[in-house]
């Protein structure tokens, strides 16, 4: 249940924060704090503000993004997957994400390998 309700909650504050409305709020809010700064003095609580603010809304907006991204790259490739289960594509590389970072560079060598040698010279 927790997982649906954070997932819900991550899909609309990533969509919310990818809007150009969301970046003028932002950007407004850092120029009215800038203008505040004379009437503060500049003070280091003036500064304080600014600084907490940015890093409790970075620290938490790194998961909801990543939530976000991890969902997406799922579904992409279980679309992908589904394409080569469809098509006349090799079966094994369904799941390849699961590989380890050399046996995906060798397949990535063998397939670029393979490709080459299909080019007709020109």
């Amino acid at each position: 249940m927790y997982v649906q309700v954070f997932s819900k909650f991550a899909t609309n504050i990533a969509d919310l924060s990818g809007r150009p409305g969301t970046f003028v709020v932002a950007v407004t809010l850092v120029i009215g704090w800038a203008v505040l700064g004379p009437f503060f003095g500049y003070s280091e609580t003036w500064q304080l503000v600014i600084n907490t603010s940015t890093t409790i809304i970075t620290f938490l907006m790194v998961f909801v993004l990543q939530n976000s991204q991890n969902r997406d790259g799922k579904a992409l490739q279980a679309k992908l997957d589904e394409l080569i289960l469809t098509s006349q594509a090799q079966n094994k590389f369904v799941g390849i994400e699961k590989l380890d970072e050399q046996e995906l560079r060798r397949m990535s060598k063998t397939l670029a390998e393979k490709a080459e040698s299909k080019q007709a010279p020109a």
